[in-house]
């Protein structure tokens, strides 16, 4: 099976199939209107981003079988266990963007924000929702992890959506205190809020798919966990002093008031007239106060601190990778560290 770029192309077409299914879907008598109502949507939401994390149950299902080559059925699955992953990231993100008032989205207009949609968005998410176990149950019924898969999407899910509830009450509640943001804050709202889903998720479903039983992969989960901190931890110090240009979109946790961990640092290292300017500027729109916070950041050397933060996590993640008893779970666990490592974007 190939490069990866064969790969992306089978997945995009795979998209096509489940979609088409789901349109299709004997539990619902469609009206011309609704399935066209959910053809766009799905295009809208569905298939804009990078993909990495259904490609990732594609590659670390190849990884795990060491090399043999996967049945066009294993091609399919992994595609369709994939595009599960993907369907669940346009759930939140459709709801999180009414939650947050957001604007843009991948470069377009934030679903709610097309004058047609509005809060039927709400109710779009809840059908992006329910795609998940259609998809599930036309594929995988037969499967012996079938209700292991259930279990699994149900969980990560459920972290999921709490780790949203803490950023919220967190990041949203009140006067802007930033006493608040402190690093076990930061790690706990980043750990359920994104590393399980984005990271633990789409390697569960490959171990699943080779036979494997989640209870022997606790570790396994635990170092994923970490390198969805890790890799958090990156994207907040990108958001800052990334180049816009590069990295394809323009930071604005400054502005927004975010638990980064670029605050959370800059907090524990500064002295209280550092503390009062970051709490006289953070949050705020006007661009003469964003670049006091940059400016405290290099004071403070925030740029050496994430670099040390950096080169630590990598030791320490390669160091638990390696103490895997199976070489194939390794490689697994490396392509993602690999992946993510001095990423500039």
């Amino acid at each position: 099976m190939g490069s990866m770029v064969d790969t992306k192309a089978v997945f995009r077409q795979i998209y096509g199939d489940l979609k088409r299914e789901l349109l299709q879907d004997p539990a619902f008598d469609f009206t011309p209107e609704s399935r066209q109502w959910i053809d766009t949507m799905l295009d809208y939401n569905v298939p804009g981003g990078k993909l990495n994390r259904g490609l990732s149950v594609v590659d670390s299902f190849k990884l795990l079988k060491a090399g043999r080559d996967l049945t066009s059925d294993e091609l399919f699955q992994s595609c369709a266990l994939g595009w599960c992953i993907e369907w669940l990231q346009a759930y939140f993100l459709v709801l999180d963007d009414i939650m947050d008032n957001s604007h843009t989205r991948r470069g377009q207009p934030c679903w709610f924000r097309n004058p047609k949609v509005g809060l039927i968005a709400t109710n779009d998410g809840i059908i992006l929702r329910n795609h998940i176990p259609r998809i599930l149950k036309r594929h995988f019924n037969d499967k012996p992890y079938y209700v292991d898969l259930l279990d699994l999407f149900n969980e990560v899910e459920f972290q999921t959506a709490s780790g949203q509830l803490l950023d919220l009450i967190t990041t949203h509640e009140g006067e802007k205190d930033l006493s608040k943001y402190t690093l076990p804050v930061y790690r706990r709202i980043v750990q359920y809020k994104t590393a399980y889903y984005s990271f633990y998720l789409p390697v569960a479903c490959a171990l699943l798919m080779s036979g494997g039983n989640l209870d022997n992969f606790v570790d396994v989960k635990n170092i994923l966990v970490e390198m969805g901190t890790y890799f958090q931890v990156q994207d907040d110090f990108l958001d800052c002093f990334g180049d816009p240009e590069f990295i394809g979109k323009i930071g604005t946790d400054i502005e927004d008031f975010k638990c980064s961990w670029l605050v959370v640092k800059a907090l524990e290292r500064a002295n209280d007239a550092q503390k009062t300017l970051l709490s006289e500027n953070y949050g705020k729109t006007d661009p003469e106060c964003v670049a006091k916070v940059k400016a405290l950041y290099k004071d403070l050397s925030l740029e050496g601190v994430f670099a040390d933060y950096e080169s630590e996590s990598y030791e320490k993640l390669i160091g638990s990778i390696e103490a895997q008893p199976s070489k194939e779970v390794q490689e697994v666990l490396k392509s993602f560290l690999h992946k993510i490592y001095k990423r500039q974007k």
